[in-house]
């Protein structure tokens, strides 16, 4: 059934639109059967800001995605970030009726239900709702209580919160591009899953996804994740740096960025000399690399300085062992890994969506730019938490043991009415059965 399941993730981002097709091979990897992207010049900083230009953006990508995987496209899962993306902690409890009979699955999802309707600023809405640690008759740091056995039922849970418009302009765009949506997935989540391994996640990491406009924290610590927040700033900021600081078209500074970038100014040589042409028969403009990089490096090292504070914030910067994972299209930036490990002192890889990918005709899906939208495919296939999944299937085990169970038919009371049989069998008369067997 695996096998036949389709799942096609859609990655809104500032700089483009991507569309990638998958569904799981017989070794459980996830082959990527088409892909499509458009330019993106309907989003800012990861926020819906032209509808007409954003449907027409996805329609294109989508299509490439059709036509290059042989699947009509219908349901999407999409992801979602932006500078209105907020997280934060909070505390729910549960008492049971009974304190012999054990904890079941049904109560950790009515604790669960229950935080979606918490109340949330005007304006926001709820996307996400992850419990962290529980806790059982005042038992705390409880990883999975189903079937202990206890009466009150506490956790807290990691409530991630949208904008109600933001979240409207996302489905609008969608739909007006003839699709529907799966599941809407805040994107370092979705990037977690193409990018980290379970060991890490174990160990404790903290993911940063550097996009176009937002670069994306997600820090998990014993399989769990525990913080998450958005930075409004991005690749495209550096590009901006580049422009007015250098005096040279959007395009070029683009261009200089990708090719001759680096994070740390140092490795730049200082006589490496780039020559722009010149608009309108204007004599060409010599850049120096070195002034390229100084530029570079003074806005990464910002972003880096905001990202480490997030680090700190959450709690956990002295508990990950797994350190920095760096994906996301600007972490391709020359150096940036050298430059994050010194700013923060501690170890650093970047990210690349090959964790859980087999084998593709698409050999360019596996870059560090492709991770949210390989994420977005791969939770079709699997739970954000391994609980949740853990959870799920026992559900689906529950219901099939149901289904196979034989219901015998309830036995029928011939003499008297309903009430005369109750005054009957609470006197203890013998009562005949259809069966012609004796009870009380």
């Amino acid at each position: 059934m695996e096998r036949e399941k389709i799942v096609v993730g859609l990655d809104i981002g500032t700089t483009k639109i991507c569309a990638i097709v998958g569904r799981k091979n017989e070794f459980g990897k996830l082959e990527v059967l088409g892909m499509g992207k458009a330019e993106s010049e309907g989003v800012i900083k990861g926020i819906v800001v032209n509808i007409d230009k954003t449907v027409t953006a996805i329609e294109k990508a989508v299509r490439e995605a059709s036509d290059m995987s042989g699947i009509d496209i219908g349901v999407v899962n999409v992801g979602i970030a932006g500078q209105h993306i907020r997280s934060s902690i909070h505390h729910n409890s549960l008492l049971r009726d009974s304190k012999d009979g054990e904890i079941s699955i049904e109560d950790v999802s009515r604790l669960t239900e229950d935080m979606y309707r918490m109340v949330v600023p005007s304006g926001s809405e709820i996307i996400h709702v992850m419990p962290q640690d529980y806790t059982v008759d005042y038992e705390e740091q409880i990883k999975d209580p189903v079937g202990m056995s206890g009466v009150r039922l506490e956790a807290d849970f990691h409530v991630i919160t949208a904008q109600t418009s933001a979240i409207n302009n996302i489905n609008k765009c969608v739909r007006r591009g003839g699709l529907e949506i799966q599941d809407l997935i805040l994107e370092p989540l979705a990037s977690s899953l193409a990018v980290l391994s379970e060991e890490e996640k174990e160990a404790g990491v903290c993911l940063i996804d550097i996009g176009g406009g937002t670069t994306d924290v997600a820090i998990f610590y014993d399989n769990i994740i525990r913080h998450t927040a958005v930075i409004p700033f991005g690749g495209n900021i550096l590009t901006t740096d580049i422009q007015n600081g250098l005096q040279v078209m959007s395009k070029q500074a683009e261009q200089l960025k990708t090719r001759f970038g680096k994070a740390i100014a140092e490795e730049a040589s200082p006589n490496e000399i780039v020559s722009i042409p010149g608009i309108r028969n204007r004599t060409a403009k010599e850049i120096s690399v070195k002034n390229l990089s100084n530029i570079i490096q003074a806005r990464m090292e910002e972003i880096i300085e905001m990202t480490h504070t997030e680090i700190i914030n959450s709690g956990f910067e002295n508990r990950l062992a797994g350190g920095i994972v760096i994906t996301g299209g600007g972490s391709q930036l020359s150096n940036l890994k050298q430059l994050v490990e010194y700013m923060t002192g501690m170890d650093a890889r970047i990210g690349y969506p090959n964790e859980h990918l087999g084998k593709s005709k698409l050999e360019a899906v596996k870059s560090p730019m492709y991770a949210t939208a390989v994420g977005l495919v791969l939770s079709g296939f699997r739970s954000l938490d391994e609980r949740e999944e853990r959870y799920r299937e026992a559900k689906s085990h529950t219901v099939n043991n149901v289904k196979q169970t034989v219901v015998k038919p309830k036995k029928q009371i011939l003499s008297g009415d309903f009430f005369s049989n109750i005054l009957n069998k609470t006197k203890g008369l013998l009562i005949d059965d259809l069966d012609g067997k004796n009870e009380y």
